[in-house]
């Protein structure tokens, strides 16, 4: 029996929220710019504040929930994106580290992990967060960054419960992302 090859995107401008999702489906195109622009979009237009909805000539591009130039999604869009996909976003408490959090558990209950991870660029002089996509394909969990060249496999989950530790004690959030049960 062949092993199903793995999908992975990799980074372009700062479109790693549609990476990130499109890794955690293991498809192109399970989203889209098109997709992401528009939940931005409506997240925008049902935004409780409406002082955050006022035109200014910035606001071209810098919209509350993305750049419309660069993408740069926030957590509103994927919580919504995969809420729209019958799935839950759990928020992991972060004072409990990983090593509480059950990953052997079936595919059909955790599909992936989603990190937001803070990142400096030019020297620390950029400051922004970056979007990684975790996901379990035939037994095995992988890290699909669309930073790195090819997927990263884990050999066993107290590694992937180590990274996750890292990642969190560096500053990340993670999202666990179930199916809807």
């Amino acid at each position: 029996m062949d092993k199903m090859p793995i999908y992975h995107e990799k980074q372009r401008l700062q479109f790693c929220l549609l990476h990130a999702l499109n890794n955690l489906f293991q498809a192109e195109n399970s989203f889209t710019r098109a997709d992401l622009d528009g939940i931005a979009a409506k997240l925008s237009l049902e935004d409780p504040y409406e002082e955050s909805n006022k035109w200014n000539p910035l606001s071209v591009i810098f919209k509350p929930h993305n750049n419309s130039i660069t993408g740069n999604y926030d957590i509103n869009v994927l919580i919504a994106a995969l809420e729209a996909r019958g799935k839950r976003v759990v928020w992991h408490d972060r004072r409990n580290g990983a090593s509480l959090t059950d990953l052997d558990v079936s595919n059909e209950v955790l599909m992936g992990i989603v990190l937001n991870i803070p990142v400096r660029r030019l020297a620390g002089i950029w400051r922004s967060r970056h979007w990684v996509a975790l996901r379990k394909v035939e037994g095995v969990w992988y890290n699909l960054d669309s930073d790195l060249s090819s997927p990263l496999p884990f050999n066993d989950t107290e590694k992937l419960k180590d990274f996750l530790d890292g990642m969190i004690a560096n500053g990340s959030e993670v999202f666990l992302v179930f199916h809807e049960q």
